[in-house]
């Protein structure tokens, strides 16, 4: 059985192999999750980008593609970086959609949700005010936000996307990255850091970050 599904001018047929041997408690809702789990597999990520994610944190996530390829010296770094966040997010995004979190798992969804709009502020307040730049808060909460994102998904997704975040939040928290993203005598990344904090800026005062 297959089923064809289009989304933003980009075709997927998500196949369920007929031989295959469905859950005895299987649901219309567990095949409408593997069914997009499927598809998030196989769209590029900038077309589950167009689909899951909204034009502002769009923006943001391109311009940490920008500093990461910068960084690293490597656009095929800053792409793995970026679709690993983009798959994080998406599939995140699904369980939570589908009502599949218990409600231990949404409260520590709340408690990360605090963390990392802390987080967001620290970001905004180091680039606006001279000086203010603690590098030792920021892997901190991001190490905590890491924490918290692996306990979440505990018993919802596979080991492979454990190690998706576990690459992504390295990233972030390592220091030589967070010293060089946020060196003030780097005028292309003051640049790029000043776009992200105004669209994070947007998002905070929407209520959504």
């Amino acid at each position: 059985m297959s089923v064809k599904l289009r989304c933003h001018n980009v075709t997927c047929t998500i196949a369920f192999p007929d031989e295959e041997e469905l859950p005895a408690n299987a649901s219309a809702q567990s095949l409408g999750v593997r069914a997009q789990k499927k598809l998030l597999s196989k769209l590029s990520s900038k077309s589950v980008a167009k689909v899951f994610i909204d034009d502002t944190s769009g923006r943001i996530l391109d311009n940490i593609h920008k500093i990461a390829r910068s960084y690293t010296n490597s656009k095929k770094d800053a792409d793995k970086l970026l679709k690993y966040i983009i798959k994080t997010i998406v599939k995140l995004g699904i369980l939570y959609k589908n009502d599949l979190f218990t409600n231990n798992e949404l409260k520590l969804i709340d408690d990360f949700r605090n963390r990392f709009h802390s987080l967001c502020k620290a970001v905004v307040t180091f680039y606006e005010v001279d000086f203010t730049f603690d590098r030792s808060f920021l892997v901190r909460v991001l190490k905590e936000c890491q924490e918290l994102t692996h306990k979440i998904i505990a018993s919802h997704l596979t080991q492979k996307s454990h190690e998706r975040i576990d690459y992504v939040f390295n990233f972030f928290g390592n220091l030589a990255f967070l010293e060089y993203a946020f060196d003030p005598k780097l005028d292309k990344n003051r640049a790029m850091v000043g776009q992200i904090v105004a669209d994070m800026n947007l998002l905070i005062n929407d209520g959504l970050l």
